[in-house]
């Protein structure tokens, strides 16, 4: 928090009693009226996570696009990116009503202070890394937001997540879709392979810190997610895992039986080149703190990502 900020105990002064009363009659949190100190600063981070997840999606997927195919197919992915940025609107506008200074997080920040998975600080180089993008990096963003659409008790968001649920839809259709065209072709196969390759244990570490290592108490209580890490990692698997063996894709995960859990049939986590975009699953599998360090390093693309999204305020003056 910037010096300059309101503290949390001015904006949000109802205690954690009457939230926690509020909560248990069935009544959602419509604005700082109804927040404790507590809520609101649970309720500014996962905004600010998904928020920034939205915007830097948008510079990574126009990069791509790049490489369509056809203009028609490069029209299809810039309607992608311009809802990525509506969604990050939708976060920031939110953010901007629970008293944050959205001109300083959005246009002031230094790079790798931006909070989003480390999937999108690595560069996608084609098209066929793009639809694999929709298809594994869409599905997850959709695992998590429809949790939260379900579960949230904060009631602005939860109305705006009706919207972004819909069109998010689309970004898987068009990854499917995409995906499925090219695995009927042998040689475009053994790209979506090699995209599958690199891109399948990343979004997995997308879900965060197993169970064991991360505490959900006050985030379930509060409603800002209503299931675990582990439970929508197993969410997102159910979906996309199918949809791959159906398309002849391998992936390192099976499920056990008809209904059992999904198992990660390789060393998770793991050691990643980032420059070759290769796991080095040999090595075996590494502790959670060395991949908490690799995420709070941030990878190729951080700061070129947030300087495109920067320059043009800074171009006209905005921020210094």
């Amino acid at each position: 928090m910037k010096a300059t900020e309101v503290p949390l105990e001015e904006l949000a002064q109802r205690s954690e009693e009457e939230v926690r009363e509020r909560l248990a009659g069935g009544r959602l949190i419509e604005g700082l009226q109804h927040m404790s100190p507590e809520y609101l600063h649970g309720i500014r981070r996962i905004l600010t996570v998904s928020a920034d997840t939205e915007l830097v999606s948008a510079p990574a997927y126009l990069r791509a696009a790049d490489h369509a195919p056809a203009l028609n197919n490069f029209g299809s992915a810039v309607s992608i990116v311009q809802d990525e940025l509506a969604h990050a609107h939708i976060g920031y506008r939110l953010l901007g009503d629970l008293g944050v200074d959205t001109r300083q997080l959005i246009y002031e920040r230094e790079a790798s202070a931006f909070k989003y998975p480390y999937a999108f600080d690595l560069p996608l180089d084609s098209w066929h890394e793009l639809v694999m993008a929709n298809a594994l990096y869409d599905q997850a963003g959709f695992v998590l937001l429809s949790d939260v659409h379900r579960s949230s008790t904060f009631g602005p968001w939860k109305r705006a997540l009706a919207k972004v649920d819909k069109e998010e839809t689309f970004h898987l259709r068009h990854g499917r879709t995409w995906v499925r065209k090219l695995c009927a072709d042998p040689s475009e196969k053994v790209k979506i392979q090699t995209a599958a390759d690199w891109m399948f244990v990343l979004t997995l570490e997308w879900f965060g810190l197993p169970d064991e290592r991360k505490r959900h108490g006050v985030q379930l209580e509060y409603g800002f997610k209503g299931l675990s890490n582990d439970e929508l990692r197993q969410a997102w698997m159910a979906e996309v895992v199918p949809f791959l063996e159906e398309v002849g894709i391998d992936v390192p995960a099976h499920r056990v039986g008809e209904d059992g859990p999904y198992v990660i049939d390789c060393p998770f986590p793991a050691a990643f080149d980032e420059e070759k975009k290769e796991w080095l699953f040999d090595q075996g599998a590494i502790s959670w703190d060395e991949v908490i360090e690799r995420w709070k390093g941030r990878g190729p693309m951080n700061r070129d990502y947030v300087a495109r999204l920067q320059r043009g305020a800074r171009s006209v003056g905005v921020v210094s």
